[in-house]
């Protein structure tokens, strides 16, 4: 297992997915639609190349300088091991042993150069590739391209060159030199160190790693200055030629390994596209290549995550040149040949582990299903724009197949989806547009209606308010909707007094109002949905006339009362009940006529049937 490495902050993401698509282990993935990637520490080798892909500051990495600072502040004898790029680093110091006095400051009691451990680690290269018997190595001296191999190409694992890294193999001196209760910290340009220290043991223990961008940071917080210090040397060892290490052919050159273009049988290549396809060439086609392979997977240490972002990789290459250089004016080589012959018998050997993360290749069908989907099927998948973070099309369809990342890190298809996306709003903008346009033709038309509804309430109230007869209008719970002041006249002063708190009566209980023969011609056309009209009714001692009609069958119905005794009723009832008794008595005459008509022709036809019977008899 290894120590997470790097973490994400979603609530600072933006979603823009930038780390998503260059890392080259595909250890950042979306497994939802929208969301933050999600780190897979398993998967992760320490590049860190996704820390200056993320621009809103959402990925970090484990932190040392805590652990760093509760060692200081401990009883403990703590020594910190320098890495030679430093120098690259602090372009804003003028003279190592300024920085130098700067760790003292911080609490350290030994500063140690790593250039001493290069040194060493360097001379057992050398002896490796002059005693390989026919096995080609590749070099351990980068703790990603390590991880890389271990995770990836695991079947390459007896490959790497058993050597351990120069912050190991200072460790062990400083333990020798310093005893085994003395603490260390390794102060570098790499992340993977922190992984690499935290599986270390015995004379081997780095107890912290702190990067040269959290060292600034410990430089600021306690205030430290150059100007106001004074110098000071690293301690006991020194290196020699180990101060190139952190460049191209920086370990050849430390071990004085030869590799001119003729005879050399050393492949060096820095970089994360170099190293990748290094190590892809060394298991295709290591047995006609016959090379070792010396490797950097950034661009030397000088351009490590653990160093401040946007640095020039040529002034980095220039500081530590010149660093070196000027510190070889006064080498004591007999000194650092003693010493070198005192540590050379510390175990410097290693082992590896194979920590499989490779995802099974998908079938061809489903790769085939991916590029369609991707609408690359009918292109050359083998080449791409590299946007995706593969190095062509076929490789992000395997990608996809696998689940490792989303069909949306293809630029091609995104900027499709998006166009398909905005084509699909567009068309529901327009179609919105149109409903909007509608919904407000139909409010006008409505208004308008509603216009006219008032207006015809309002005509219909009052002509209900001016008829001479009592209206009324009740719902299927004998409930009053509206009555007229006629009928309110009607009912009495009670009801005129309910009136005044509820206007027209409406709501109140026709029950209790008019008494049972009334209200029940109202429950029976509400039942039966049929008209009463001209129904005489006597309420107390008064005589009304009511018709009773449905206006929505079975749920409304409405009634015309007239008083009998009012004398405009009393004349039109006796005109209408004197027209109803002349048309009955017209109707009787008529019959009667055509009764006596009847008669009279039966008659007429009986006493001409008569003589013509006896006529026949006379003739």
């Amino acid at each position: 297992m290894r120590m997470n490495l790097i973490f994400l902050d979603p609530k600072k993401c933006t979603r823009c997915y930038a780390c998503v698509r260059l890392c080259p282990v595909k250890a950042l993935q979306v497994k939802h639609e929208m969301g933050a990637p999600v780190v897979f520490d398993d998967r992760c080798i320490g590049c860190g190349i996704c820390l200056d892909a993320c621009t809103s500051g959402a990925l970090s990495f484990a932190d040392g300088k805590v652990q760093t600072k509760s060692l200081l502040a401990s009883d403990e004898k703590v020594a910190v091991i320098v890495d030679p790029s430093i120098s690259g680093e602090f372009r804003d110091i003028a003279d190592y042993r300024k920085f130098v006095t700067m760790f003292r400051q911080l609490g350290f009691d030994f500063v140690l150069d790593a250039s001493f451990g290069v040194d060493l680690v360097a001379k057992r290269y050398k002896k490796l590739f002059n005693n390989f018997k026919g096995l080609y190595y590749i070099t351990s001296k980068c703790p990603t391209v390590v991880a890389y191999v271990e995770k990836y190409y695991p079947q390459l694992v007896n490959n790497l060159a058993p050597i351990e890294t120069p912050m190991v193999a200072m460790a062990r001196v400083v333990h020798k030199e310093y005893g085994d209760n003395t603490r260390i910290v390794y102060a570098g340009p790499c992340l993977s160190a922190k992984h690499e220290a935290a599986q270390q043991v015995g004379d081997a223990t780095v107890d912290a790693v702190i990067t040269f961008r959290e060292l600034r940071q410990l430089f600021e917080e306690f205030e430290m200055s150059e100007s106001v210090l004074e110098y000071s040397d690293f301690d006991s060892t020194y290196g020699n030629r180990g101060g190139l290490f952190p460049l191209n052919n920086g370990l050849l050159e430390a071990g004085e390994i030869k590799n001119d273009i003729l005879e050399g049988n050393i492949v060096p290549a820095v970089g994360k596209v170099n190293a990748k396809s290094s190590i892809e060439s060394f298991l295709e086609f290591g047995e006609d290549i016959h090379r070792h392979f010396d490797l950097f997977f950034c661009e030397g240490c000088i351009m490590g995550p653990g160093m401040s972002p946007n640095g020039s990789k040529f002034l980095r290459h220039t500081l530590t040149t010149d660093y070196v250089a000027k510190r070889l004016l006064d080498f004591d080589k007999e000194t650092w040949l003693k010493n070198m012959e005192k540590f050379d018998v510390v175990d410097s050997s290693r082992k590896f582990m194979m920590d499989n993360q490779r995802v099974e290749d998908p079938s061809e069908m489903k790769i085939r299903e991916v590029l369609k989907v991707l609408q690359k099927d009918g292109e050359n998948d083998k080449i791409g724009c590299g946007a995706c973070g593969s190095n062509n099309c076929h490789e992000f369809a395997v990608a996809v197949a696998k689940g490792i990342t989303r069909p949306e890190m293809c630029l091609s298809y995104s900027l499709r989806s998006k166009s398909d996306y905005i084509k699909t709003l567009k068309d529901t903008n327009d179609k919105l547009a149109r409903t909007e346009k509608a919904l407000k033709d139909s409010e006008k038309i409505a208004r308008k209606e509603q216009g006219e509804a008032d207006d015809a309430r309002e005509t219909f109230s009052v002509m209900m308010q001016k008829l001479p007869v009592g209206v009324v209008i009740v719902d299927e719970n004998l409930d009053v909707v509206h009555s007229n002041s006629a009928f309110i006249d009607l009912l009495g002063e009670d009801a005129k007094m309910i009136d005044e708190v509820i206007p027209g009566l409406a709501g109140a209980d026709l029950k209790t109002l008019v008494p049972y023969n009334f209200f029940n011609l109202f429950s029976f056309v509400l039942k039966n949905n049929e008209m009463i009209a001209n129904k005489d009714t006597k309420v107390e001692d008064e005589l009304y006339n009511v018709s009773v009609f449905p206006i929505r069958a079975h749920k409304v119905v409405g009634a015309v009362v007239r008083d009998l005794r009012s004398p405009e009723v009393r004349r039109e009832q006796v005109i209408r009940r004197v027209t109803e008794v002349i048309d009955e008595n017209l109707e009787m005459v008529q019959k009667i006529g055509f009764l006596l008509g009847e008669g009279a022709s039966t008659t007429e036809k009986m006493l001409n049937s008569i003589i013509a019977t006896y006529r026949d008899d006379e003739e």
